[in-house]
């Protein structure tokens, strides 16, 4: 689909873009909300007596868990609802630029792992958003995606 026809389609069907502001905000929350999360799910791995380096490395043995549990969060919450906890306290959702709708299982999750990707190349992938007209992450390329205001 042309950019032409995307804004005609977005015209048509009342739909904006969301601001990256929006974005940003809905991001820390749900940062957040992954972090409570993955300290009540491993807070009992954690010995209380520790110094700071032990701990880093404790934390840094469970990385793979962190990863595993912000791909599922983002994949089960786009996929069902168009939006992540943050999203939804922002008022913005993700819909795929095909159909207008909620993405699918497979989109929601390539997005949610390519998302990472960006996150960990010095969050080069969101920095993206800010040149491109569209808004558009690496991850929203990769799935076809954009981050609209809810009505």
């Amino acid at each position: 689909m042309t950019n032409e026809e995307l804004i005609e389609k977005f015209e048509r069907e009342n739909i904006t873009l969301a601001p990256l502001s929006k974005r940003g905000f809905a991001y820390a929350i749900d940062e957040i909300l992954i972090s409570v999360l993955f300290a009540f799910i491993y807070l009992d791995q954690m010995p209380e007596n520790t110094t700071t380096e032990e701990m880093i490395g404790i934390i840094n043995g469970l990385f793979g868990y962190v990863v595993l549990l912000k791909i599922s969060y983002q994949t089960f919450f786009i996929w069902m609802y168009g939006a992540t906890l943050g999203r939804i306290a922002m008022k913005i959702r993700v819909i795929s630029t095909s159909d207008l709708e909620k993405p699918t299982f497979f989109l929601s999750l390539s997005r949610a792992s390519f998302r990472i990707i960006s996150e960990s190349i010095f969050y080069l992938g969101f920095v993206w958003a800010i040149l491109n007209p569209k808004r558009e992450t690496w991850h929203d390329k990769v799935a076809n995606t954009l981050v609209v205001n809810a009505n």
